[in-house]
């Protein structure tokens, strides 16, 4: 068994906690046995959820935090005021070593102020970008910045590239990711100001694989393994992928039960389109990381179910035993 990964899970974030939360802390926990999880929360409430499962108690340890940041609140003065939340103290344990890296379906607001503020960058690192993983026809596609920094600065965004060539070769193995840089058009001229000074700083940068720009209707078709762009852009791109793809597998469920031949039919090709579609599910890969701090901090959907959850813990394990944290200190720091 390789080294124990030390997780740190808030239990209380997101729209199904406790519950969801413990129950795919329990599915990792029973997944992996390189996996201990420190679970901050409302130890009344976990310990009740953790009756309903079986799992190994010597890699599962309850940290109590009374209060809970809850998603409206303004990030800045709850992260200060709240110390005795979930969120921070999950912070807190990755900030002292205790534990490598933390998972929180909660406040995002939160998490990118108290990753910064408590976890601390790496050094030379300017903006540490959320990244998530997305779903093409032949695979992933790596998205960064996809919702913490929406003004970035061109050299920034090579930063970005840089740290995302990392995780995907690395993380997802990759070998030579393609890094297309999110634009309105192929050619080198098109775009805003922030995209026309970047093209030229990723073109000649020998750390990536720059193939150009690449356009939003390719994206679904794989064009580019890594993604590039300021977080506007990103999260319009995100949030209009997830809303496509449910809208899709709703119509295409509608259609298969709208007559008795369509029944007949779907239930010829349900295990083929349940194996497909399941490939569409963000779930299945895990939260976004957010990359460059000195931990690792994976933000999951608010609405989060214990497969996404549990997705999110595992996805840790490769995290530490790749040692990106050095790998990207030695690309994006040392190699500028």
């Amino acid at each position: 068994m390789g080294e124990m990964v030390n997780v740190a899970v808030d239990a209380m974030g997101g729209d199904n906690a406790p519950g969801e939360i413990v129950k795919g802390v329990v599915e990792a926990l029973n997944a992996d046995r390189r996996i201990k999880v420190f679970l901050a929360g409302r130890e009344p409430l976990i310990q009740e959820e953790l009756k309903k499962y079986t799992y190994d108690p010597e890699r599962l340890e309850v940290v109590h935090a009374q209060e809970v940041i809850e998603t409206g609140e303004p990030p800045v003065m709850a992260v200060r005021r709240k110390k005795d939340s979930s969120i921070v103290k999950c912070m807190y344990l990755v900030k002292e070593g205790e534990c490598d890296a933390l998972v929180s379906a909660g406040s995002t607001g939160a998490l990118l102020v108290g990753g910064q503020v408590i976890v601390g960058r790496i050094k030379g690192v300017e903006r540490p970008p959320l990244a998530p993983l997305i779903p093409h026809m032949d695979g992933v596609s790596l998205l960064l910045d996809c919702g913490a920094n929406v003004d970035a600065r061109p050299g920034q965004l090579l930063q970005f590239a840089k740290m995302g060539s990392v995780y995907m070769e690395h993380v997802i193995g990759v070998a030579n990711p393609r890094v297309g840089l999110v634009n309105i058009g192929v050619e080198e001229e098109k775009g805003n100001a922030l995209t026309k000074e970047a093209y030229p700083l990723l073109r000649h940068c020998p750390e990536i694989n720059f193939i150009g720009n690449v356009e939003a209707r390719d994206i679904p078709l794989g064009a580019a393994d890594v993604l590039v762009c300021e977080a506007f852009a990103g999260n319009i791109v995100l949030k209009m992928l997830e809303g496509v793809s449910g809208a899709l597998i709703q119509k295409i469920k509608a259609g298969m039960m709208s007559s008795l031949r369509s029944k007949l039919g779907a239930a010829l090709v349900k295990p083929a389109l349940k194996r497909t579609l399941k490939g569409f599910s963000t779930e299945e890969y895990g939260g976004a990381p957010l990359l460059g701090l000195n931990g690792l901090v994976v933000k999951t959907h608010g609405s989060s179910s214990a497969v996404e959850i549990r997705n999110s813990i595992l996805q840790c394990i490769a995290f530490k035993e790749q040692n990106i944290n050095q790998k990207i200190k030695e690309q994006v720091v040392l190699g500028d």
